[in-house]
This record gives structure tokens, sequence and C-alpha cells, in this order.
């Protein structure tokens, strides 16, 4: 797998909100980009602070899975409350510390320090790539269990490891680079990003900044993914992914 070229078309979008109803959750939206099927895969920010009128909202979709891919001091300090019966709330932290890649399967940690994941999403993008890879080989599985879909899956924002774990799956079930683009530059809009980094308060009461995306970042996931395993589709294999798995993922999400 070759680095993606940036193109005029994915860098030209529709600055409107393509953002679903679901009050007091950011971010929410359709993942369907073609030839994916509408109405299975949902992406959004945490929803943490879903509220009955959201709830009954997720019910219209349909969903059966919640995964969430914070991490554990994130969602100690900003649990999930229930409120939908028959819904799977999943853990898979795209961004864990040491111990937490273990319990997830990692087992190459050369050049892993131990220290904070970057802050700076130039450094942070290529780091997710390689290192969230056991949660996003985790999240297929997940995808793929029978009755598993329709599903959400969130982080903080659903920007950044939401963003990533997506455009993975679009990717892997053979949508177009300028509209993977397209899709993940969305969350700009959605965010209120346009103009640039917002200020945030993290788990620890830190103040730190939410950056843009850019084609850019994604692009530099995937030059990660394609210097550390080869293709995509390696990446996804040396992560417990089948070639089965894949044909199950899209025979679910592809008409």
């Amino acid at each position: 797998m070759t680095r993606p070229q940036i193109s005029d078309e994915a860098a030209s979008h529709p600055l409107q909100s393509h953002a679903l109803d679901v009050p007091n959750v950011r971010n929410f939206r359709d993942a369907a980009i073609l030839p994916l099927r509408t109405g299975q895969l949902y992406r959004s920010g945490s929803l943490n602070r879903l509220t009955e009128e959201g709830a009954e909202r997720i019910n219209q979709l349909g969903i059966r899975t919640v995964i969430d891919l914070r991490g554990n001091a994130e969602t100690a300090v900003w649990p999930v409350k229930g409120h939908n019966a028959g819904v799977e709330w999943v853990s898979l932290p795209a961004l864990p510390d040491r111990a937490g890649l273990v319990e997830l399967g990692f087992t190459d940690f050369s050049g892993f320090d131990g220290k904070a994941w970057p802050v700076d999403p130039a450094q942070l993008y290529p780091f997710m790539a390689v290192y969230a890879g056991p949660a996003i080989g985790h999240l297929v599985h997940r995808l793929i269990r029978p009755g598993a879909l329709p599903a959400i899956i969130q982080c903080a924002v659903g920007k950044d490891r939401t963003g990533l774990a997506v455009a993975v799956i679009q990717s892997l079930l053979g949508a177009p680079w300028p509209d993977i683009v397209d899709h993940f530059v969305q969350s700009n809009i959605e965010l209120m990003l346009t103009a640039g980094p917002t200020s945030f308060v993290d788990e620890e009461g830190v103040t730190r900044y939410s950056h843009p995306v850019t084609e850019e970042l994604l692009g530099s996931a995937m030059e990660a993914i394609n210097r550390t395993h080869g293709s995509l589709t390696s990446y996804m294999e040396d992560h417990g992914v089948t070639a089965a798995d894949l044909a199950a993922l899209r025979s679910l999400l592809v008409p």
C-alpha cells in the first residue's frame, strides 16, 4: 500500500453539518460512504452526556453495540450511563498504556518508551496507527459478531481515534480515498475547528487543545501502516483479522 496522493477533490468539502440529531452527543454521523451500506455503522463523540431523549434516538436507530475507544482514565472520569437495554457497551482503548497494550495482545514494544501519547497531531497519527492496531483488530471482531450491528464507534469527540478506525474500515471495504478524506475532515465542521484549535480540559484537569484534522494527518497514519506492515490487509492480519473476518465484515457493510 502506498500513501494516497492528496487530491483537489479531497481539499474541497461543503461547510455544512452532516451530524444526526442525538441530544448532547457531538459529531454523531453515519460512517457509510460508498460502497458501505447506510444505517449500520455510526461514529460519534462520547455518549457520557447522553440524555433520555438521546437514548430514545439511539433506540430508533436500532443500535446494538457501542464500542468505546477512550482510555480507562477517561471512562473513569466521564463514565457512560446506560440508558438502553439490549445495547452492548464495549471498551477497546485505542490509546492504552503498556499494560493495556499487553491486554489487547500487543507484543512488539520496540520504539515504545511508555511515555504519554504525543500531543502534536503530526506525531500522534503515525504513533496511533502503530499502537492502536490491536484495538482496531478487536473492533473488527466485535463488528462481525452475530447481532452486533448497527453499531457506534466513539471516543472523546469522535475525531482522531474514531476517525482513524473508521478510515481503516472504509479503506478495507474499498471506499475511494477522496471520499474517505472528505468524511474524515468533516469532524472539523462538526466540532467547530475550521478556524483552528479549541481548548478543552482533559481527564486530569489539564487544559489542552483539540486540533483540526487534515488529509496529511490521515495520510501519515496510512504511511506508517504501510511502513510497518507492508499493506493495510497485512496490518489487519498482524492484529488477528483473517481474510474470512474481512469477508464477513464486507458481507455486513457492503450491499
